[in-house]
C-alpha cells in the first residue's frame, strides 16, 4: 500500500463538473492498493496518517499531527501510484490491485479510518475526478508499506 500526503489548507474533488467534497485545513491522501493487502498494513497506514506530525504547533515546528489540528481528510483511491515506468514510455500497472479488490480493500480502509477519525471525505472509487486544492508549504509526504510475507 502506498500514500502520498499532502497538507492543505483546502482541497475540492468534483465528478463530472460537480461537486462531490470538499475539505478546509487538513490532509489530501492519494491510496495505492496493491494485489495483496492485509489488515496490518491497513493498520499501519491509518495509524501513520492519523499520528504523522506534519503539523506546525505555535513556535511553527511540524510537531502536530492532523487529529492535533482538529483537520480533515479527503481520502482518494489512486492505482496510478502504482505505475512502474522503468522501462518504455507507457507505465505498467502490475503492481495494482485488480479493480474489484482495490475498491473492496478501499472501502474496508475508509471504514477502518473513520472508525477513529469520522472528519473522512472520499473520492468515488473509479471515477474520472478532478481535485483542486492548496497545498500547504509545501508538504508533501510519501507513505509505503509493502504486505509482509507469509
Amino acid at each position: 500500500m502506498k500514500a502520498v500526503l499532502q497538507r492543505v489548507t483546502k482541497a475540492e474533488l468534483k465528478i463530472n463538473g460537480e461537486l462531490y467534497s470538499s475539505i478546509q485545513n487538513g490532509l489530501v491522501v492519494l491510496l495505492g492498493i496493491s494485489h495483496s493487502e492485509d489488515v496490518q498494513t491497513l493498520e499501519w497506514m491509518k495509524k501513520k496518517i492519523l499520528s504523522l506530525r506534519i503539523f506546525n504547533d505555535s513556535e511553527d515546528k511540524m510537531n502536530l499531527s492532523v487529529q492535533d489540528v482538529n483537520g480533515e481528510i479527503l481520502l482518494v483511491s489512486q492505482f496510478t501510484l502504482y505505475a512502474d515506468s522503468r522501462k518504455g514510455n507507457r507505465p505498467s500497472y502490475i503492481n495494482a490491485g485488480r479493480p474489484e479488490y482495490s475498491e473492496t480493500v478501499y472501502n474496508e480502509f475508509v471504514e477502518l479510518i473513520k472508525k477513529e477519525f469520522p472528519r473522512v471525505k472520499t473520492g468515488q472509487f473509479g471515477a474520472d475526478m478532478k481535485i483542486s486544492l492548496t497545498n500547504d508549504g509545501p508538504v508533501t509526504i510519501l507513505l509505503e508499506k509493502e504486505t509482509e510475507a507469509l
